[in-house]
């Protein structure tokens, strides 16, 4: 009588099919159940919203067992507390230094210590903004260590704080990103579930390889992959030196952010103003691959596909990553010597994965028919590209020609070690693409201030001027005193494929960091209803006073949700809070949380104040 019902809830209690297809690819061989899915099912590549790691068996199942057995049950004088004074006892149970691990997901959006994220809509009825977070299936493209910081003697399998579980066996490379739709959330919504499906798939095509491979083309070091790590009690000491070493101190100069006096008509500052310095230099990138060839075959092909579907401003467009033929100004990095040999890495198929998914996403809107022909705007290169059929059968941003597009941040971070990037004592390589006026930033650990990556690309950006003066005939400003290019106050974008052929292309900001030891605290991605009216280290500011990364990204939206006043207060806001090695040490360089205090002050009873409100 019970049979049936004992086998139907096997079956309840087994994973979706999708989902085993999104978590079988990033699991070990040792671990990995063969999935009976069928072939369809088995196509579908979800993204991989957590993180693997190893924790004690005893810590998930101290005794699966509902009932002891008769063995369990020790009597009460072999189970008292172990003294060594008392010879010939013995204890109940000797824990050794290595106890059985195991491999366990955690789901990254729940760890609320090391990731946070926020989301509002504003005044809006909707929100346009999206975001994602997890790993992703790439090739690792950290550098790798120096001898003299690895240990020698640990074997390759031991004591690993992490396991390898990443493309071919590589520590996991983290992915967050942050979209700010506009005009609608169809073309947020596909950078948030296809983006990091073109990456890994560029990675496959330019073919490349790990920079930690004992073969790699890294021309820094000669040193071998470094897979050891070491126990849990060296680890915590090892952590314990490395945010000991960071000497906080206030750079000379720095002063407390005051708020404008009454009646003045001093310019708040915000990010991306004058006032705020630009974005650091990156540093060269590692050669990851030699397949220049093929490379090239693929650049020309899509910039061809791009001249023919809008033709003006990308009959000439120079992809910064690409190959000469290509129109980019090469793979190899013009600081280094003429004698090493041309390779390609993860920036190049950064900026390759970009301009491709914005073609299939404009090709998708070009061949679908408009409703309502009357409301709908016209593209600029009408008879370009609305002539054509659509190239690509997917069906990208509904049913419906869509016109509106998205910015887009994301962050790769990948580390040397399979310890996480969040331990103080463990070195990263931090990987940026940016386009629009979404925002990333870092903390110094040491001066407390903020580190902008990224740039807001606006028409008063000198480098976006320059390069959009010979296709768009002049800027317009709006009635807030915004420059604005057909319409759009962003020089790059996604979509908004009636402005691609005067220059708004989907062209990547790409930016690597190197990050030491506990040299930063933490890492923003936000949206501009965040960074629109605060300035970076405003925003930097309130994530110190934080306890975790999670309060800290809800106590940065609601602050920018109730200081927005104008035409900010109806924008939607964003913000993703990562935890990096620093993170413990957050408020004791330079000025601390105080620097900012009193314009945050300030801005509260601005918006509190409804007379106040009227002058904004």
């Amino acid at each position: 009588m019970w049979k049936p019902t004992r086998h139907l809830s096997r079956v309840a209690r087994r994973p979706p099919a999708a989902c085993i297809c999104a978590h079988a690819s990033s699991i070990p061989s040792a671990y990995r159940k063969p999935p009976s899915i069928g072939p369809r099912a088995r196509q579908r590549r979800c993204f991989h919203e957590y993180f693997i790691t190893h924790i004690p068996s005893t810590s998930l199942h101290p005794d699966s067992r509902s009932q002891p057995a008769l063995h369990h049950r020790l009597p009460r004088e072999a189970s008292t507390p172990y003294d060594a004074q008392r010879a010939g006892r013995s204890p109940a149970a000797v824990v050794g230094t290595s106890r059985e691990m195991t491999v366990v997901r955690i789901p990254l959006k729940s760890a609320k210590h090391h990731f946070g994220v926020s989301l509002s809509r504003g005044t809006r009825p909707y929100n346009e903004d999206a975001f994602q977070a997890g790993t992703i299936d790439l090739p690792a493209f950290a550098r790798r260590r120096p001898m003299s910081l690895s240990r020698k003697g640990q074997s390759a399998d031991s004591n690993e704080v992490t396991p390898n579980v990443g493309a071919k066996g590589d520590p996991q490379v983290f992915y967050f990103g942050v979209f700010d739709g506009h005009g609608g959330a169809e073309c947020s919504g596909f950078l948030r579930e296809q983006l990091h499906d073109y990456l890994e798939k560029a990675t496959l095509q330019f073919e490349l390889t790990s920079s930690l491979s004992p073969d790699s083309n890294e021309r820094h070091t000669n040193t071998p992959k470094v897979k050891g790590e070491v126990t849990s009690g060296e680890r915590v000491r090892r952590d314990k030196e490395s945010l000991d070493a960071i000497e906080t101190h206030t750079p000379p100069g720095t002063q407390p952010m005051k708020p404008p006096k009454p009646g003045s008509n001093d310019q708040l500052p915000t990010a991306g103003s004058k006032t705020i310095e630009g974005p650091i230099a990156g540093v060269p990138s590692v050669t990851q691959s030699d397949s220049v060839r093929k490379a090239e075959e693929l650049e020309q092909r899509l910039v061809q596909q791009w001249k023919e579907l809008v033709g003006g401003y990308f009959r000439r467009f120079k992809p910064e990553f690409f190959s000469p033929s290509a129109g980019g100004r090469g793979h190899r990095d013009p600081s280094i010597a003429d004698d090493v040999k041309e390779g390609i890495g993860i920036e190049t198929v950064l900026e390759y994965a970009f301009l491709k998914a914005d073609y299939d996403f404009v090709a998708a809107q070009v061949g679908k028919k408009e409703e309502d022909s009357v409301r709908a705007d016209k593209a600029l290169n009408e008879d370009d590209i609305l002539g054509h059929p659509s190239r690509t059968m997917k069906n990208i941003g509904g049913a419906n020609r869509f016109k509106g597009g998205s910015t887009c941040s994301i962050a790769l971070i990948s580390t040397p070690t399979p310890s996480p990037f969040w331990h103080p004592s463990s070195p990263s390589s931090l990987i940026t693409a940016h386009v629009g006026d979404t925002r990333i930033l870092l903390c110094n650990t040491a001066t407390g201030l903020a580190v902008p990556l990224t740039s807001n690309h606006h028409p008063s950006l000198p480098e976006e001027a320059t390069r959009l003066r010979r296709f768009a005939g002049s800027f317009v400003t709006d009635s807030f005193g915004e420059e604005r290019i057909s319409g759009l106050a962003n020089t790059r974008a996604f979509g908004d494929m009636a402005s691609k052929r005067v220059g708004v292309s989907a062209e990547p900001e790409i930016r690597r960091i190197e990050l030491s030891p506990a040299e930063y605290s933490f890492l923003i991605l936000c949206s501009d209803g965040v960074s629109g009216h605060l300035s970076d280290q405003e925003i930097v500011d309130i994530v110190k006073e934080a306890k975790t990364p999670e309060q800290a990204a809800r106590d940065l939206v609601s602050f920018a949700v109730e200081t927005s006043t104008g035409n900010e207060g109806a924008d939607n806001a964003t913000s993703l809070v990562v935890r990096l090695g620093g993170w413990e040490r957050r408020a004791e360089g330079g000025l601390g949380s105080l620097g900012t205090k009193q314009m945050r002050e300030w801005r509260i009873q601005e918006a509190e104040n409804p007379r106040a409100m009227g002058r904004m």
